[in-house]
């Protein structure tokens, strides 16, 4: 009986809705923690994990050599890679941080479909190499289905547009390594 008188209290003063609006009241005059999106962007951790880039050495050479292993770790089979020899007169592959058991190979394909991708990171952390790398990029769209896969040039693209940050941030990511 006594709950049930206790019930109708509450209901009628309205208790339930004034505790709603004291805690409304008390983030009323708090400090805001939105950010106003296109002219302010929120801080990012260097193991962000955005939109893809292939990377070349020092010396404008392409670092795949064409190992596949992205593209068998990737668990949404979202990359193809296509390989060839690679050509006699490039230069060999004896510099610094090259391996030389991969000399004979490059990639003429390498696409990464967008719409499969589910950004786990899998592939930059197979890359032996550390050719495939995700960028801090999320501000990225496209108009068709056609799109949505990203080819070895634009790829590239990105990672020479990209290439301080990037090094920067493998760099502070060695240390979790």
């Amino acid at each position: 009986m006594m709950k049930r008188l206790k019930k109708i209290i509450q209901t009628w003063t309205l208790l339930e809705l004034f505790q709603g609006l004291a805690v409304t009241g008390r983030y009323l005059f708090r400090r805001k923690f939105t950010l106003n999106y296109p002219e302010e962007k929120a801080p990012q951790s260097t193991r962000f994990r955005g939109l893809h880039a292939l990377r070349r050495y020092e010396d404008g050479e392409e670092r795949c050599i064409a190992c596949k292993l992205c593209e068998a770790v990737c668990p949404a089979m979202a990359i193809t890679i296509e390989a060839a020899p690679r050509d006699e007169d490039a230069p060999a592959e004896n510099g610094a941080g090259r391996s030389s058991n991969y000399g004979n190979r490059r990639t003429t394909r390498y696409d990464i479909d967008l719409f499969k991708c589910i950004f786990c990171g899998y592939c930059q952390e197979a890359c032996p190499v550390d050719a495939i790398v995700e960028t801090r990029i999320y501000e990225y769209s496209f108009e068709s289905r056609q799109g949505s896969i990203i080819t070895k040039e634009e790829l590239l693209k990105i990672g020479d547009n990209n290439e301080a940050q990037l090094a920067a941030d493998l760099a502070v990511d060695g240390e979790y390594r």
